[in-house]
This record gives structure tokens, sequence and C-alpha cells, in this order.
């Protein structure tokens, strides 16, 4: 079996491991123009027969623009429905308008904080309205070891205990999430994007050099230098303990956030709170 066949066997071993999805679910794919969500997106539509794909656009110049023109080539090759929410259209202005308004009110919040709260806003309530079983995005080995790390870091056990390759919650308008790519690291994943010839980007977001994720990113590939499998035994030992993390907040479910009716833990939920903000800057 050659390289792109071996990828693709283990992400349908992962999908039924974890009992990630099935021909009978309507399957939608977050995609950002990147290696690790086309990947999903080609592999998901191949495989099952019910796939469509969601992109945001943060509005961030070229980098946004070539991702979107990317997507859109794709999908129209492969014959895929592409459906595309703007931060422009659903917030009225950009991230990088977003994130000046809220530093000038003394909210020193980096780009990826701020934006990664409003794309998970926006993806779960149109893959709600679309009707969607699953939201599959393209998480891998790699990302989902920093995860981990970064959450034991802060000493958040209630955000570890929601890590996994499956993401659900009792709230009837959370649309749960999958990771079909949990078992392949990013440089498989790379090289299978490569090996396939997607039109992506391979740089990351200009957005991202201040993330703490990129922090424990850098760490974390250090360390694997001496130690290759540093990412494979963090996720495995995570898996053995998930369910233990699990059962101690299981109380702790979502309820719905007072002003826009969007899954949230507290009354007014975190992008709501951003777009008060931002719209109160004249007052």
């Amino acid at each position: 079996m050659n390289f792109v066949g071996s990828i693709e066997k283990r992400v349908l071993k992962t999908i039924k491991r974890f009992q990630l999805a099935s021909d009978e679910d309507k399957i939608l794919c977050a995609v950002s123009g990147g290696k690790d969500s086309t990947n999903v997106l080609y592999i998901m539509d191949k495989f099952f027969p019910n796939v469509e794909a969601l992109t945001i656009d943060a509005r961030i110049g070229n980098y946004s623009k070539e991702n979107l023109e990317n997507i859109k080539l794709f999908c129209s090759k492969l014959g895929i429905r592409l459906h595309i929410v703007s931060f422009a259209d659903e917030f009225g202005c950009s991230l990088c308008y977003i994130q000046s308004v809220l530093k000038e009110k003394g909210l020193d919040l980096n780009s990826c904080a701020i934006c990664g709260v409003l794309k998970r806003y926006l993806l779960n309530k149109k893959a709600r309205n679309l009707k969607s079983d699953f939201l599959a995005t393209g998480h891998n080995l790699d990302d989902e070891a920093q995860s981990i790390l970064m959450n034991l870091l802060r000493g958040n056990l209630e955000m570890l205990s929601k890590l996994g390759p499956k993401s659900t919650s009792s709230v009837s308008k959370f649309v749960p999430r999958i990771k079909p790519l949990y078992l392949v690291k990013e440089s498989e994943s790379e090289m299978f994007c490569r090996s396939m010839g997607f039109p992506v980007q391979y740089q990351r977001c200009p957005c991202s050099v201040d993330s703490y994720r990129g922090s424990v990113r850098n760490l974390l590939a250090s360390y694997q230098k001496t130690n290759p499998a540093a990412s494979w035994n963090v996720v495995q030992k995570f898996l053995k303990i998930r369910k233990s993390l699990q059962a101690n907040f299981s109380t702790q479910n979502l309820g719905y956030c007072r002003d826009c009716g969007e899954p949230s833990k507290n009354i007014s939920c975190r992008t709501c709170t951003i777009i008060k903000t931002i719209k109160s800057k004249s007052l």
C-alpha cells in the first residue's frame, strides 16, 4: 500500500474506532484553506456520501483572500457544496478591526484568542442551520498534543476533559465535533497534501505569531527532536484518562446565551461580549 492509501486507511480506522461518523450522517467539514482541513474534506468526501464544506472568512488581507480562492477551486473540482460565512457579513467588520477596537478599550487579546471564539461561534451556528450531524475539523495528532499540554500548563482540567476525537454536549444547539486526523502527525498530513497536489497555503496565519499555542508548539517541536514519539505518547496517555476526566466534569454542562441563544457556559457568550464591546466604541 502506498503512502496516500496508508493515511486514508488510518483515518478510516480512527473514524471506526471512535465512532466518529457513519454513511447515514450529514458531515460538514470546516475548511480553512490549509493542508489539514483540505485533507479532511478530501478523505471524508471520498468515503462518505453526504459531505459539504464550510469556511469562515476572517478578512485577514491577502492571506484570507488566497485561502478562499483555493477552497473554491478545490470544492469546484470535486463537486463539493461550499458554504461561505464572513466576519464582515456576520459582525460588520474584519478580525483586525475587532482586535484594534478591543485594544483601544484595554482588552489586549491576541488575534488567535479572538478569532477562535468568533469562528467556533459561527461554525456551530451554521452547522446547526444546515442540519449537520457532525462538524469535522482538521485537527491532527500534534494539534491535540499541543491542546493537552496547553490545558495542563494552565491547570484547566475542565477544558482538558472536553478534548478528544469527538466532542459532544447535552445542549441541543451544539453540533458534535469530530477529528478524523486525530492519529495523523502534522508532518504526515503535509506529505499527504503535497503528494495529492492540493491547492493550499502551507504558511501559518500571519496573525498567529503571538499565540500561546505557538509557544507550546515550539516547545513540543524542540522536545521531539530527541523524542520523536512525544506527541503520540501525550495523546495516548490522555486517551487513557479521558473517561475519568469527563466523569469528574459531567455535571458542568453548557447553557444558552441570554443575548443570542447560542450554547454558552456563561450568561452571555464570549462572542456577544466581544461584539457588544465593538458596538459600544462610539458611546
